[in-house]
């Protein structure tokens, strides 16, 4: 169980610096009067948070990460996990796909 609370910590370090990058580049774009969006993620993505910026997202995660640490050994541990799992993929995806947008 700690492996898999070590790695999660691991990710969540690199989820931040790329949500700090990709905050300051939609704070660009908007003042360039692009990026008219209301939310980063669809209100079915799984995120209770709604933001302009990916910098709430991380910050919940890493609340149910903390939550994770707390469930260990518990019968719910593997369904939380799930989910802390799906939300970090999506951040991950969504970074390299903004990322990759601004390249061209």
């Amino acid at each position: 169980m700690q492996s898999i609370l070590d790695k999660l910590k691991d990710n969540m370090q690199i989820l931040y610096r790329r949500a700090l990058d990709a905050d300051q580049t939609l704070a660009k774009l908007h003042q360039q009067g692009q990026g008219k969006f209301q939310q980063i993620f669809a209100d079915d993505a799984g995120f209770k948070v709604q933001s302009k910026r990916f910098g709430p997202y991380v910050e919940e995660l890493a609340k149910d990460i903390v939550t994770l640490e707390g469930l260990t050994g518990s019968s719910s541990f593997e369904s939380e996990l799930a989910v802390v799992v799906k939300k970090m993929e999506q951040l991950f995806n969504t970074l390299s796909g903004l990322k990759e947008s601004l390249k061209g």
